[in-house]
């Protein structure tokens, strides 16, 4: 018995276009990436170079300052009063709002609190109070069901 290899019947040009289409999400991919990391960067290349004396920052690396001088490469962080930090001027993560505009904005949120208050109050006082059964009962003089049992230290043989 003899077994002949038969070619099989190809669907045409398809195929290089099938090859082509992961090649081509992939540097899709790659591209969008690319571009997202690039404005992450010019962000921060903004933040660092508005950097003013006064102005409150936290760095990568979570520490809270303000800003009490500047150089090329370096930023002076007062982080409490009388203590000074230098870091890298890369490692300003954000810059934190000033209070002013920060009380503006509580204020603002404080307004639409009040009018929420306003109209839930009338809700809360049309509903019944609720019994609690246990709400009267003394705590001391029930017992604790569920203090956790500590496992043996040792076993005895």
């Amino acid at each position: 018995m003899q077994l002949i290899a038969v070619p099989m019947a190809s669907s045409g040009g398809g195929s290089g276009f099938t090859l082509l289409l992961p090649l081509i999400l992939i540097v899709g991919m790659i591209w969008f990436m690319s571009r997202t990391q690039r404005k992450q960067r010019q962000r921060q290349a903004e933040t660092v170079a508005s950097l003013t004396p006064g102005t409150k920052v936290i760095t990568t690396s979570g520490l809270v300052g303000i800003v009490e001088e500047t150089d090329d490469e370096y930023v002076t962080l007062e982080i409490s009063e009388g203590v000074l930090v230098q870091v890298v001027k890369a490692a300003v993560g954000r810059v934190i709002p000033d209070d002013d505009a920060a009380a503006e904005e509580l204020t603002a949120d404080d307004a639409t609190d009040e009018a929420v208050e306003a109209v839930e109050e009338p809700a809360a006082e049309a509903k019944d109070p609720v019994d609690v059964p246990d709400a009267g009962k003394d705590k001391a003089d029930s017992k604790v069901q569920d203090a956790p049992k500590l496992p043996p230290t040792h076993t005895e043989n």
